[in-house]
């Protein structure tokens, strides 16, 4: 019985000192100590001077040991309240949702605003504004006044002619060549000129080509009307009158064009008063060596539609002519030019060539000029 009373008395001993120990709040963690106020300061009896600003209060934790009340220091007012979404992924969240996130609608009641997340938000167009018409042009002039009615008229009129209905003219020499060859040397000319617009023209054009000693061979002038229906291109249309060797009138309908990369392309239709079909192709282009040295290769193709004894002109490629030319611009109206030229009869048209002791086939070096005013 002794040993149990012991045993029974025994925790009675161990919670007596403790309980006799002083109880210290300062090293309490949690525990901040309300600090002390400080005393009031004596009133001046003078004010001679102006009042010092007041010492900040004593700090009531002066020399104690704070390294155990980091907890409590971390709970103070002054720190930054903590996140309440730390540590959770926000990168899904949208306002539609998130639990409690409401927007109001219309009528002022909460609704739960849709859920936005995937949608492409570039796609809302901004709202549209009304285009208004633009104001009418003015109708009155300063110079009215002063003038009348028929002289602003007269000068209008003028204005207008002198901005886009301006009547210009140009001559212009493509070809004016002397041809050096083996046998008779010969020579030959191209050119055309028209007077008119951006749009309607008359147009004047005219080539042929001879042989020293023997003449003019081959002749011709057409005359044409030319209008622009493209930036690019003429459609024209006219009359061909061949000079020599025979006489022959033809009904002409062309076309002028420059191609993308700057090919000069024409062509051109004739049909005779005797019910002859002839076609013709041309095509240039300027390969520019330098600003003013400039290669220009030339082809010239001729048709028939039948064979032509009395013109001495077989079906099918009558001719071929290709050259190839370097001129220098002296002056971009005027050109110097040195090349060679090789022409070819073909098919029934080299059978009549033959048959009168001319060659079907002739190369030619050319000197020659280019130049327009």
């Amino acid at each position: 019985m002794t040993r149990l009373a012991l045993i029974g008395l025994l925790p009675l001993a161990l919670v007596a000192p403790a309980a006799a120990q002083t109880m210290d709040h300062s090293m309490m963690p949690g525990m901040a100590m309300p600090a002390a106020k400080p005393a009031a300061k004596p009133k001046p009896a003078v004010k001679a001077a102006p009042k010092p600003s007041p010492k900040p209060a004593a700090d009531p934790h002066a020399g104690h040991d704070m390294s155990a009340m980091a907890p409590a220091a971390a709970a103070t007012p002054t720190a930054p309240a903590a996140d309440p979404h730390a540590g959770h992924d926000m990168s899904t969240m949208t306002p539609g949702s998130m639990p409690g996130m409401a927007m109001p609608d219309k009528s002022g009641d909460q609704a739960a605003m849709p859920d936005m997340a995937g949608h492409d938000m570039s796609a809302m167009a901004q709202p549209e504004i009304p285009k208004s018409p633009p104001p009418p042009p003015a109708a009155d002039h300063a110079a009215d006044r002063f003038f009348s009615p028929a002289a602003m008229a007269a000068a209008r009129a003028q204005l207008r002619l002198e901005h886009g209905a301006v009547p210009v003219s140009t001559v212009m020499v493509n070809l004016a060549e002397y041809q050096a060859r083996s046998g008779a040397d010969g020579y030959r000319w191209e050119g055309q000129a028209w007077f008119g617009g951006d749009i309607n023209r008359f147009v004047v054009k005219s080539e042929g080509e001879g042989t020293r000693g023997e003449g003019v061979e081959a002749a011709e002038v057409q005359a044409l009307y030319s209008r622009a229906v493209g930036a690019y291109t003429d459609l024209q249309a006219g009359v061909r009158q061949d000079v020599q060797p025979y006489g022959r009138t033809y009904a002409t309908v062309g076309f002028e064009s420059l191609l993308p990369y700057w090919f000069d392309v024409e062509g051109a239709a004739f049909l005779s008063t005797k019910g002859e079909m002839l076609a013709r192709l041309e095509g240039t282009y300027d390969l520019r060596l330098t600003n003013r040295l400039i290669l220009q290769p030339r082809a010239e193709l001729n048709f028939a539609a039948q064979n032509t004894p009395e013109t001495r002109t077989g079906s099918g490629l009558s001719n071929a002519e290709l050259g190839l030319r370097l001129r220098y611009e002296i002056r971009r109206e005027f050109a110097p030019y040195i090349g060679v030229s090789w022409d070819r009869k073909a098919g029934k048209t080299a059978d009549y060539a033959r048959a009168r002791g001319e060659d079907a086939e002739a190369t030619s070096v050319v000197v020659g000029i280019k130049a327009f005013f």
